[in-house]
């Protein structure tokens, strides 16, 4: 109810300037990606809601207003309607998603400390009838009081803008939505996070099997970094791997550590590699010390996402709009062409399209998506000429290959943070494309949680 108060208010607010003339041609009816608005039903309301309206309020009406009520609502406000219903959709399916699970169990909502008796635990993971069998022990434990602190509270509320997109993709492919998990463990949803090994993405593809898994990677683009396309190459291995195993658990440490080491585990436990039916827990002492670990904290990730408020901990909004759509580019175009046309932040720009590692989209041979928040798409095309008119400004230093090679090998200077009140290391790692291990290596950081107002952090490695 709440979702359809604040869509009916924004309605309100946006057709208040609608025609009621009963001669007032009626605006087509116009679609979003994923969810439809019909103009024609925004009209009725409209005019239901002038001929109940007292007759005070229309008597004393300036012309201006009458005026301004003869205009059809702009494409841009329509587009922001759309913003405004689909981000209250997806907020209020996490609360309920939230609060079926924490008030409807133990009827708990206060702050437990990790003191909490294993029946508790016990009696949650079982409540959440997960396809992915969620054991309780000592090692999953520990995963879920990890997950439970409040500094993953930072990381955990860009669940609001992944998750959905990782669901849908998960549904396509007919896999369980709990595996969405995984991208908790694997990046702590961070599309940029790299590691030492050089695993890249929200699912740390390795560059081989990224394009095993047709994800293209080069000088320009980097779609382990795209969330959506990694998603659907994370959707195929973990596919592929169910059917090899026949086991969830063992699905997923594959994933860590590969199917060689986890057929090598159940012939060392002493199982027939073809015909096993046992699980992860019957091979946990053969697999590499890393996935023994692994498994535990997605099933502990997967806890901590549900019952994040039985232990005081609130997501704050994800500082990234929620709403988004795409645009095919069919032609080569720099990010800032159309930050400084349309006036749209340039660092949300390449928070949004993270794939593009030198903020080029090189649309030479075919076209690629530019992903916009839903209230700029209309702006977009309607701007869509002056943007493509600066390519001559903004490619310039890009078009000769030896520039690009340049751009792409370049150290650029280092640069750094000062730290403000209520930031975190790991809030300012995201935000710069790091990890918390890396800023703590080049700062000299022994304790992540002693940040100080004012201090100065190196953010880059040169």
């Amino acid at each position: 109810m709440k979702g359809i108060a604040i869509l009916f208010v924004a309605i309100t607010m946006l057709i208040a300037d609608a025609s009621a003339s009963e001669s007032t041609r009626r605006p087509k009816r116009r679609r979003a990606k994923g969810n439809e608005i019909q103009v024609e039903t925004l009209h009725n309301i409209q005019e239901t809601q002038v001929q109940q309206a007292p007759k005070e309020e229309i008597v004393h009406e300036t012309e201006i207003q009458q005026e301004s009520r003869r205009k059809h609502n702009t494409p841009q406000q329509l587009d922001s309607i759309l913003a405004i219903w689909r981000k209250t959709s997806t907020v209020e399916y996490f609360e309920q998603y939230f609060n079926d699970f924490c008030c409807g169990n133990d009827g708990s909502t206060e702050v437990i400390a990790t003191s909490i008796p294993d029946s508790v635990y016990i009696s949650r993971l079982q409540a959440l009838m997960s396809p992915v069998p969620l054991k309780y022990n000592h090692e999953v434990r520990r995963a879920i009081e990890r997950f439970s602190s409040k500094s993953y509270a930072s990381i955990m509320s860009y669940a609001y803008y992944y998750f959905p997109m990782i669901e849908e993709e998960l549904d396509r492919a007919g896999l369980p939505h709990e595996l969405r998990a995984l991208v908790v463990v694997e990046s702590g949803l961070n599309p940029l996070a790299t590691s030492r090994a050089g695993a890249k993405g929200l699912w740390q593809f390795m560059l081989r099997t990224g394009k095993e898994y047709g994800l293209e990677i080069n000088s320009l683009v980097d779609e382990r970094c795209n969330p959506r396309l990694a998603t659907r190459a994370a959707c195929q291995y973990l596919k592929t791997m169910y059917e090899m195993f026949g086991d969830w658990t063992l699905a997923i440490a594959s994933y860590n550590c590969g199917p060689g080491n986890v057929n090598k585990a159940i012939v060392r436990s002493g199982g027939n590699r073809e015909h096993f039916t046992g699980d992860f827990w019957d091979v946990y002492y053969h697999l590499p010390s890393e996935t023994r670990g692994y498994v535990p904290l997605f099933m502990g990730a997967t806890y901590a996402f549900a019952y994040h408020k039985a232990h005081g901990i609130e997501f704050d909004p994800a500082p990234m709009p929620l709403i988004v759509d795409t645009i095919m580019i069919n032609r080569p175009m720099h990010l800032e062409q159309v930050s400084s046309t349309i006036d749209i932040d340039i660092e949300t720009l390449k928070m949004l399209n993270p794939q593009y590692t030198l903020s080029i989209i090189p649309a030479t041979t075919k076209s690629y998506a530019l992903t916009l928040p839903v209230e700029y798409i209309s702006t977009y095309i309607e701007n869509e000429a002056l943007i493509h008119a600066k390519d001559s400004t903004y490619l310039k230093e890009y078009v000769i290959h030896a520039n690009i090679e340049k751009k792409r090998t370049e150290a650029p200077p280092a640069k750094y943070h000062t730290v403000k009140k209520g930031e975190t290391l790991g809030a300012i790692a995201r935000k710069y494309g790091r990890s918390v291990k890396q800023l703590m290596t080049w700062n000299g950081i022994k304790n992540a949680n002693s940040l100080r107002i004012g201090q100065r952090l190196r953010v880059s490695a040169n």
